[in-house]
Formats: structure tokens, C-alpha cells, sequence
């Protein structure tokens, strides 16, 4: 018997980008990414969490546990901004896995997902639902698991995770695991 597990996704505001959400109902300002960092590492089984280039020498080191493994989401379209030189093109995603990925006929498994930004959502930074789906791949998740999307913005994690969890189960995850 598969045993469900506590899994959560988060995609706050980067470092230093808090600015960017003050329209928003649910702003706080600044979030304490060690804070977040403690409830990942002892609240869950498995984790995605989503960060810039540029904050990653600054979140890496709140995350000692040998599990993590930085991926990366790549950017064929990004959006350029006036006075960057070097584009932000890429996102580094901190995954613990909450088990072991399997290759199966879902997805073939890398470290890295090549998808294009989303225009448009109401939210600055977005996930496509592609990312979201390759993050879920990513954990080992199932359907079976306790989801929690720490940061819901404009609610496209949560439903994708809704479509992705009906996809799998037609599929028949048990078969695959055991």
C-alpha cells in the first residue's frame, strides 16, 4: 500500500521582489525565506521551490539537507528589460523529492523543463502549467498526496495540480509504483 505524503509548492515572491505584488490582497512585504526554509525542511516530505539567479547563492545555504537538488526551469521566452544586459532567462528550483521520480510514459525525466513564460495570468511570475507539471514529476508526487500550494497568486498551481493528479489516476499510478 502506497502511503500518501505531505508535498508542497512554493513560488513567493523572490528576494528583494516583493515591491513587485503590492496590488496584490494577499501582500506582506518581504518574506522571510529562512522562515520558509525551517517549514519546508520539517513540515514536508517533499518541496518545489521556486527562486531567481541572482537569490540563489543567498537561499542555497538554508538548505543543508544533501536531498536537495537544484534544477532549472529555462527560458526560450523571457522578457527583456530595458537597461539588463543579461537576460533572466532561467530559475533555479530547489526540489527535495517526496520519493523517488519514475520514468514512466508521463513524462522523461530531467533536470531541467525549456518552457516560456506566461503573459497575462494577473501575476507577475506565473507558472505555466507545463513547469508545474514537470515540478510535480520532479517530487515522485501522487495523486494520493497532501498538496499544498504555499503561495496560490492566480490559483494555476492548484489547478494544474487538480488536472495533473485526474491525468495520472486514469493512468493508473499504482500499477507503476509498486
Amino acid at each position: 500500500m502506497i502511503e500518501p505524503l505531505k508535498i508542497a509548492y512554493a513560488d513567493p515572491p523572490y528576494p528583494n521582489c516583493a515591491h513587485l505584488y503590492k496590488g496584490q490582497p494577499e501582500y506582506v512585504g518581504e518574506i522571510d525565506h529562512e522562515k520558509l526554509a525551517k517549514k519546508l525542511l520539517t513540515e514536508y516530505d517533499g518541496f518545489i521551490l521556486h527562486t531567481s539567479s541572482t537569490a540563489l547563492r543567498f537561499i542555497l545555504p538554508m538548505f543543508p539537507d544533501p536531498e536537495i537538488r537544484i534544477m532549472s526551469w529555462v527560458k526560450p521566452f523571457a522578457t527583456f528589460k530595458r537597461n539588463v544586459s543579461v537576460a533572466y532567462a532561467w530559475e533555479p528550483v530547489l526540489v527535495r523529492s517526496a520519493r523517488k521520480p519514475k520514468v514512466s510514459h508521463r513524462i522523461v525525466m530531467r533536470d531541467w523543463v525549456s518552457q516560456s513564460i506566461t503573459l497575462k495570468k494577473g501575476l507577475v511570475g506565473a507558472k505555466p502549467p507545463v513547469v508545474c507539471e514537470w515540478a510535480f514529476e520532479m517530487l515522485g508526487a501522487l495523486p494520493i498526496d497532501y498538496f499544498d500550494d504555499l503561495y496560490p497568486g492566480t490559483g494555476i498551481v492548484k489547478k494544474t495540480w487538480d488536472q495533473w493528479c485526474k491525468r495520472v489516476n486514469m493512468l493508473g499510478y499504482e500499477e507503476e509504483t509498486e
